[in-house]
């Protein structure tokens, strides 16, 4: 029997870092959070509203040592080289058939998890084409959609007292290369480690699993992430 090789974390090409990454739904926690990291890391980030003011008030807030900026979604989807959709999941779809154009041509990382709430706790939501990410794919036929960061914890991320993570991001995708890059660059925050989960029809399950972490924080007071063993 031939031995089973281990997939290793792509190491990060020599232009990695001179990738600018927009945030599309930046003004928000998880936006917000990540734009602080990937700043730090050394990226130019670009956080994108449909209220430039509220995407420049969030810049500002994140300080402005950081160098990131502020623009309407559409400016931050041209400019940016990376574009990571972080919108509340109930604008999802409308955003990206709206920034179709802007978008043509981009690796695109969709974090959206279509959650719903009620007194029963947090639930995974039915979505027609399997995944936010496969909607995504849907709606921009002309980019290359890759879902990862569905579960990093957006208080962790504004943590300024955390410096690295214990955290492995679950990276799906139907292109090697832009699966490969995404896994790089979620290296590119210390203590990360990008983990290829397959092809983009099995997103459903991963952004489905952020129910039961939800839960897993309610009940312990945690901010629990996801470790992958033996790889």
């Amino acid at each position: 029997m031939e031995p089973v090789t281990q997939p290793q974390t792509p190491e990060p090409g020599p232009d990695l870092a001179t990738l600018s990454i927009g945030i599309l739904g930046g003004t928000g926690d998880q936006g917000r959070g990540l734009a602080r990291r990937f700043a730090m890391a050394g990226h130019r980030v670009i956080i994108g509203s449909r209220r430039p003011e509220r995407a420049a008030a969030a810049a500002e807030e994140l300080g402005r040592s950081l160098g990131i900026e502020g623009a309407a979604n559409e400016q931050a989807a041209r400019q940016a080289d990376i574009v990571i959709i972080a919108v509340p999941w109930e604008g999802h779809q409308q955003l990206l058939h709206g920034l179709a154009d802007e978008l043509a041509g981009k690796i695109v990382i969709d974090c959206v998890n279509p959650l719903d709430f009620d007194a029963r706790g947090c639930r995974p939501l039915a979505v027609p084409e399997g995944s936010a990410a496969e909607q995504a794919a849907a709606a921009l036929p002309a980019s290359t959609v890759v879902g990862a960061f569905h579960h990093v914890s957006a208080v962790l991320l504004l943590d300024p007292e955390i410096t690295e993570f214990d955290l492995d991001v679950l990276v799906l995708g139907d292109d090697r290369r832009a699966t490969d890059l995404v896994q790089a660059l979620a290296a590119r925050i210390p203590g990360m480690r990008g983990v290829y989960a397959g092809r983009l029809r099995n997103c459903g399950p991963v952004e489905g699993l952020t129910a039961n972490l939800v839960s897993v924080n309610r009940r312990y007071k945690a901010h629990a992430g996801i470790r992958i063993t033996d790889v």
